[in-house]
């Protein structure tokens, strides 16, 4: 039997894994996949090797304490793969940890894969030299990334961003409203402060304050969180005090309802950047990205960064599309004042959906789905 290993560390891997796993079974249903995820590559039949959940991790500081965890882990993840032999293996994103595993296991010589290219060109881009010693191919979601690991020696594949069949634009407005009781006066707000612990805990306290405020000016603001399982019991301790009681809604079908109703009641999104901003503008949700770091961990980060943006929409626009609040602008009064004006001004929500119009034409890879040119490419790997 061929074997596929999949390693994904986060939420959103998962799903990129689970999604890869069903177009490579789609091609060659003899395949058989082992790896580490979480529900999603679960459905598919991938028992995990542990809780993926442990692997959700965020910043230099946020780590340091977990250290000695995270090693026993890339070490247990390595020893089984040595004892599987798969014909390849795809590492996911989280390069804290699947490019660890990677260059431990390219020597076994073990072909690898890695979907969703480390943003070294973002903010150390002299880290792709490492990058060709522990990977035999990237998979791109950026239109923009291939040139730059073309140009290091890697072999890259650009294969869309899977956005674009998430679903984020096909949901149910009608069966949300009924299902929690929204009436006309309500108007729901998306609030997303990320899939990550550490990332949660710092901006749910700032989105908290900023929903606060908006609420005096829109008495029927009504926040609604789509939760990752992870961070699910942080957000419902830090929302139980906010102005109107949020509501949490888990699953992609779910979330996708929500995203429906908020962008037919023209509500607006208050996110953390990533991929997020993405499925806001697939949504068409008028949006403000904040992002905060541990202050140390972000004075490292300021003097790496050599992007403008840090929104994806706008780094795609080359342009600011959406109002971006990171680190010390991030707070309550200025993300509160850029949730409202959208919701406010039909014409300032008319122009973030044009820019995301310019933003998503630029995602789309020359042919196929996402899922089917990643599973394409790694049974090219194979010579399958």
């Amino acid at each position: 039997m061929t074997r596929v290993h999949v390693v994904a560390g986060e939420a959103s891997g998962d799903v990129l894994g689970a999604r890869l796993i069903a177009a490579l079974r789609g091609r060659r249903p003899d395949l058989e996949f082992s790896g580490i995820g979480g529900p999603r590559m679960a459905e598919q039949g991938v028992a995990s090797l542990f809780d993926y959940r442990e692997l959700a991790l965020m910043g230099l500081l946020e780590v340091l304490p977990k250290i000695f965890r995270l090693k026993r882990l890339i070490n247990e993840a390595v020893a089984d793969i040595a004892t599987r032999r798969p014909d390849v293996l795809v590492t996911i994103d989280s390069p804290g940890f699947t490019l660890r595993v990677a260059e431990r296991v390219k020597p076994l010589g073990i072909p690898v894969v890695h979907y969703v290219a480390p943003q070294v060109w973002a903010w150390r881009p002299g880290r792709v030299v490492k990058l060709k010693e522990k990977v035999d191919r990237i998979l791109c979601l950026l239109p923009f990334e291939p040139i730059f690991f073309e140009n290091a020696g890697i072999p890259v594949t650009f294969v869309g961003h899977p956005v674009l069949e998430s679903g984020a634009d096909r949901g149910d407005a009608v069966r949300f409203r009924a299902m929690h009781g929204l009436g006309a006066e309500d108007c729901p707000v998306i609030v997303m402060p990320g899939s990550r612990r550490m990332e949660a805990q710092r901006l749910l306290p700032v989105f908290g304050g900023a929903l606060r405020l908006a609420a005096q000016r829109l008495p029927g603001l009504r926040p609604v969180l789509p939760v990752a399982p992870i961070v699910a019991e942080a957000v419902r301790a830090a929302a139980a005090d906010w102005p109107a009681t949020p509501i949490l809604v888990d699953g992609n079908d779910a979330k996708h309802d929500a995203f429906a109703a908020v962008a037919q009641s023209q509500g607006a999104g208050l996110i953390k950047s990533g991929t997020s901003s993405l499925e806001m503008a697939v949504a068409g949700i008028p949006h403000v990205v904040a992002y905060r770091l541990n202050p140390i961990t972000a004075e490292i980060a300021r003097r790496l960064v050599k992007v403008p943006h840090a929104s994806l929409v706008n780094l795609l626009a080359e342009r600011e599309v959406v109002p971006e609040r990171i680190q010390g602008p991030c707070t309550p009064e200025s993300l509160s004042e850029a949730l409202l004006r959208p919701m406010l001004d039909p014409a300032v929500a008319a122009a973030q959906r044009v820019g995301f119009a310019e933003a998503l034409a630029r995602l789309r890879a020359p042919e196929g789905l996402p899922s089917e040119a990643a599973a394409v490419a790694v049974l090219g790997m194979i010579g399958a």
